[in-house]
């Protein structure tokens, strides 16, 4: 699947929630791209929720959701 992905021109994420409860925290938002997939330019719009875990002084991502916003 990562292999058919390049030419990264643009990346944003745009953060509608976020909160931190220990060392447990997790981010919700918009992910707004533009890259080219199988060698087609394509531009969306991600809903992203991501559930990050401290370990060992730093945060690393436990579990990851995205799904396309249509209109």
């Amino acid at each position: 699947m990562e292999r058919s992905f390049s030419d990264c021109t643009s990346y944003g994420f745009e953060m509608q929630a976020y909160d931190v409860i220990g060392d447990m925290a997790y981010t919700a938002g918009l992910e707004h791209t533009s890259t080219s997939v199988d060698g087609q330019p394509r531009t969306y719009t991600l809903r992203a929720t991501q559930v990050y875990r401290r370990e060992d002084g730093g945060w690393k991502v436990a579990h990851r959701h995205a799904d396309t916003v249509t209109d």
